[in-house]
């Protein structure tokens, strides 16, 4: 490699396109090196990115970005296109307020064709945009880059059907496999094989083979195309995509720059002369180029601040566990004494804590890929034999199942506990991750109950009440440690519909769910300081209320404020102004939670002010309010 930097001259794809092919590697070394550079400063996602570099590096030379549409699948992948698209300096602050995305966004570059944050959408959008350039008469291609994973998805494959059916002409999938164990001697020959056989002459002999073979009598018609198609399957494991309509390349080997340029020059030739949709199998691994992230790519998929030269992350600060550790010890405390209980999870067995109940009881644990659909019926159909399923998904991922919680698990009453990680403010991950629609989606549903502990230790307490309640139930919990709380040693279920009342007061009733009601403590605390007396109740239970006690102190103080950490449209505040219409109370109320906006990354609850201090000064506004009237 040249000791000149390439890189440092390339703002924009266009820019590496006036490189020799030839250089086309270096490159692709130097974006890998520039990422480790920067993310083990930053943090962010890392084996994924590194994985991608070649296959995002050749599509950006060999197609013409953006005017062809690349759309990347849900954006761990995506590094390596941020940084060839002009947002190189940008990484010094991904994430973080003011900073890049760590996902796609259309409105940060032209180049992001397609906001990207949840798997399996990119073939779908990519199929979209190649019809409606179509539709418009517009003349480019459109390629969707998705993994192995993302491909467990039924939307992928739900996209791919639809493209087959339209013989899509302008569509190309790159299909980045990390996973596909192939010796490296059959992987070499199918790779050479999948670069001559994507040829011009090798097409135009397949032409004048199929032409010789339409001119056979009906049985040796029928032998011929019999050993044509075996030949595919000993060749080829796309006889899938063949059967979806698809032209089928691969695998190639996805590090070889030289096989990867080659291939793609081939596939553009092969969609001028009609011949899409296409399909290349790209064969990757995860943190390529980093040995570190190569032994564990799980360990490096999302990363906080490490040493590139030995690997070692910087040591994190002792604190409490997180509540996703509390979750996972309690379920296998409870598991140990109930054999019907059994865990599910959407490929996030590490981010749910799941993987330690694998390791404690492997016939008990289902992980089911990129696939919360599935997750969801596939639990209800569990619930049925008398096994008592829990399915651990993030709260942000959930919403892609809401048709199977609402159909397949409330309406037919089955018991179904959902755990659900992740929900409120999420960080860096931002807009695409948010957990602030859960309450909505969830309350109005039939025969769920739904609840939100105010600590760790409560956790542990709906946890068991949850899979104690003999039909669907749903605790959402927020990312990150818990407040460091003692544990009770024993665990004990809780009255369904009953709330805490933690502190009296007679001016103003804060009413407070999940991870705002130390908010809420803190505040009236400081209210206290201020001569005004708050109550602080803890509801526990956003479906079904304790409308008595609420009530109750809503008639006693004349004025009451709702805390969430979730959207004020439609969440736990609006389902306490329903009941306190329903119980014909008319008094000063604030529904205070997320704003009617979209949340990026980097934001905390002071920026939305849901901190202590926010809270104070909503309360103080209110009063004045009920005092003026």
């Amino acid at each position: 490699m040249s000791g000149e930097s390439l890189l440092d001259a390339i703002e924009c794809p266009e820019d590496l396109r006036k490189l020799p092919a030839e250089k086309v590697e270096q490159v692709a070394h130097e974006v890998r090196r520039d990422i480790l550079e920067r993310v083990s400063k930053t943090g962010g996602h890392l084996a994924s990115s590194l994985g991608s570099t070649e296959l995002i590096t050749a599509i950006h030379y060999v197609f013409d970005t953006p005017r062809d549409r690349l759309v990347l699948d849900v954006g761990h992948q995506g590094y390596p296109h941020k940084i060839l698209t002009g947002r190189r300096e940008g990484f010094d602050r991904i994430g973080q307020t003011g900073g890049i995305a760590k996902f796609l966004r259309r409105s940060e570059s032209e180049f992001d064709h397609f906001g990207a944050g949840h798997a399996g959408t990119s073939i779908s959008a990519a199929l979209g945009m190649a019809q409606g350039s179509q539709l418009r008469g517009e003349d480019r291609l459109v390629i969707a880059l998705i993994g192995d994973g993302g491909m467990t998805a039924g939307m992928a494959f739900e996209a791919l059907n639809h493209a087959g059916h339209l013989q899509q002409k302008n569509l190309v999938v790159v299909l980045n496999d990390n996973e596909m164990s192939i010796s490296p001697n059959v992987g070499a020959m199918s790779s050479y094989l999948s670069r001559k056989l994507s040829a011009p002459m090798s097409r135009r002999m397949k032409g004048w083979a199929r032409d010789f073979l339409g001119g056979l009598p009906g049985d040796m018609l029928h032998w011929a195309r019999k050993a044509e198609e075996s030949l595919k399957v000993f060749f080829s494991p796309g006889l899938l995509f063949e059967a979806l309509n698809f032209r089928y390349v691969g695998p190639i080997q996805g590090h070889r720059m030289d096989v990867v340029l080659e291939t793609f020059e081939n596939v553009k030739k092969m969609i001028a002369d009609g011949d899409g949709p296409i399909l290349v199998h790209a064969l990757t691994e995860k943190g390529h180029g980093y040995e570190p992230a190569v032994r564990d790519p799980l360990k490096y998929h999302g990363v906080s601040k490490f040493d590139v030269e030995s690997g070692e992350f910087a040591p994190s600060k002792p604190g409490p566990p997180s509540y996703t550790r509390i979750f996972s010890d309690t379920l296998m405390r409870l598991a140990q004494e109930d054999d019907r209980i059994v865990a599910i999870t959407a490929a996030m067995a590490g981010g749910t804590g799941l993987d330690r109940f694998e390791r404690k009881f492997p016939t008990r644990f289902y992980d089911v890929g990129i696939a919360e659909q599935h997750a969801v019926t596939f639990a209800a159909g569990l619930a049925t034999e008398g096994m008592k399923p829990v399915a651990a998904i993030y709260s942000t991922f959930l919403q892609r199942a809401y048709d199977q919680v609402v159909h397949d698990v409330c309406i037919q009453n089955l018991d179904v506990t959902l755990a659900l990680d992740r929900a409120g403010l999420v960080g860096a991950d931002g807009a695409t991750h948010q957990g602030f629609y859960d309450f909505t989606i969830l309350r109005t549903l039939p025969n769920i109950i739904v609840m939100a502990p105010k600590d760790e230790n409560e956790l542990q307490h709906m946890l068991a009440t949850a899979i104690e309640y003999p039909g669907p139930a749903a605790i959402r919990y927020p990312r990150g440690a818990g407040l460091g709380v003692p544990l009770d040693p024993e665990i004990k279920l809780l009255q369904v519909g009953e709330a805490e009342l933690l502190r009296d007061g007679d001016d103003v009733a804060l009413v407070a769910i999940g991870k705002m009601v130390p908010v809420a403590m803190q505040a009236a605390e400081e209210l206290q300081a201020v001569g005004t007396r708050a109550a602080v109740l803890n509801a526990r239970f956003v479906k079904p209320l304790d409308v008595e006690r609420i009530v109750g102190l809503a008639r006693r103080c004349g004025a009451m404020l709702t805390l969430e950490e979730h959207s004020a449209m439609g969440g736990f505040g609006s389902a306490v102004l329903e009941a306190l219409a329903e119980e014909g109370v008319s008094i000063p109320l604030r529904a205070l939670g997320v704003p009617d906006v979209l949340v990026e990354h980097g934001a905390d609850l002071a920026s939305l002010g849901l901190d202590a201090a926010g809270v104070v000064k909503a309360t103080q506004r209110l009063l004045l309010q009920r005092d003026a009237r």
